[in-house]
C-alpha cells in the first residue's frame, strides 16, 4: 500500500503561486505508482494548471495512457520543465505553452498552439485555479474578487469556445470544481464561488454540447497537497491540512488522476454533465 502522508505537516509558506520542489512533504504525482493501460492512445489534449499539481498528475497520466498534452501554466517554468519531462519519457509529445489564460487572447492561442502542435483537440483539462483565503469580506478587495472569477470561471468560457470548433465526436472537457462548491469555506468566498460556478457550466455546457457527441464533466477534489495550498493559505492552516475529512488527510494528486483519465477516455461514453467528487469521505451534493 503506497505511504499517504498524514497532517501535521511543516509549517510552511511560499509566494504564489507556489513550487513543487519547496513543498515539504513533495506531493506524489503518481510518477513511481501511474500504469498506463493505453485507455488513450493517440489522444491529444490540453491541461491548464499542468505544471504541477492536479494537473502534473493527469497530464502524467495521460501521457501513460497514450496520449499527447500541451501543458498550459502561468510562469512556473521548473514546474512545467518537470511535467514536461514525465510526459516525454512515457514516449508522448508534450507542448509547454506559459502565460495568463485569463487574457482571452492567450485563452485562444492556447489552444491555436495544440491545433499547431497536434492536428485537434480530443481532451480539453480546465484546471488551472487561483484562491486567496480573506477572514472578513471587507478584506477582499474589487480586483482581487475580479482576479479570482477571471483565472477560475472566464478562462474556461474563452478555452471551451476556442476548443470545441477543432473537437470531433467523442471529445470530452473535464472541469475541476471543488468541494467547496457544496460546502464552502468562508474564508475561500470567492474561490468558492467560482466553484459553483463551474459546477452550474458543466452541466449545462453539457447539454449544449451532446447533440456534437462532445462530453463535459467535472471533478470535484476534496483538499489536495498542491503547490498552492502553501502559496495561499495561512501556516497554521497548512500544518492541519486535511484533516477535517473523514479520511483524515489531504489527497495526493496522484488520486486525483484516474477520474480524469476515465472521463477521457471511451469508457465514460454514456457520462455527461456529471461531477465526480473525490473527496476523501466529505460528502458532495
Amino acid at each position: 500500500m503506497t505511504f499517504r502522508p498524514e497532517p501535521p505537516f511543516a509549517e510552511q509558506q511560499q509566494e504564489v503561486p507556489g513550487h513543487t520542489e519547496q513543498m515539504d512533504p513533495r506531493p506524489d504525482h503518481g510518477e513511481d505508482s501511474y500504469i498506463g493501460y493505453g485507455r488513450l492512445n493517440n489522444r491529444k489534449a490540453i491541461v491548464t494548471g499542468g505544471d504541477s499539481g492536479i494537473g502534473r498528475a493527469v497530464a502524467l497520466a495521460f501521457a501513460r495512457e497514450g496520449a499527447d498534452v500541451l501543458i498550459s501554466y502561468l510562469n512556473e517554468d521548473d514546474d512545467a520543465a518537470e511535467t514536461k519531462r514525465l510526459v516525454e519519457d512515457a514516449g508522448r509529445k508534450a507542448v509547454l505553452v506559459p502565460g495568463d489564460i485569463s487574457d482571452p487572447e492567450h485563452a485562444r492561442a492556447v489552444v491555436a498552439k495544440a491545433v499547431e502542435a497536434f492536428g485537434r483537440v480530443d481532451v480539453l483539462v480546465n484546471n488551472a485555479a487561483y484562491q486567496h483565503t480573506f477572514a472578513e469580506i471587507e478584506d477582499i478587495a474589487d480586483d482581487e474578487w475580479e482576479k479570482t472569477f477571471a483565472i477560475n470561471m472566464h478562462a474556461m468560457f474563452y478555452l471551451c469556445k476556442a476548443a470545441v470548433p477543432h473537437m470531433r465526436e467523442g471529445s470530452s472537457i473535464i472541469n475541476t470544481t471543488s468541494v467547496n462548491a457544496d460546502k464552502p469555506l468562508p474564508t475561500l468566498l470567492a474561490y468558492a464561488t467560482t466553484k459553483g460556478a463551474i459546477h452550474n457550466f458543466t452541466a449545462g455546457l453539457a447539454q449544449m454540447l451532446a447533440k456534437r457527441g462532445i462530453r463535459v464533466n467535472a471533478v470535484a477534489p476534496g483538499p489536495v497537497w498542491t503547490p498552492l495550498i502553501p502559496s495561499t493559505m495561512p501556516a497554521d492552516q497548512v500544518k492541519s491540512f486535511g484533516q477535517e475529512t473523514p479520511i483524515g488527510r489531504a489527497a495526493q494528486p496522484a488520486e486525483l488522476a484516474p477520474p480524469y483519465v476515465m472521463l477521457a477516455s471511451d469508457e465514460a461514453s454514456y457520462i455527461s454533465g456529471a461531477t465526480i467528487p473525490v473527496t476523501g469521505g466529505t460528502p458532495f451534493l
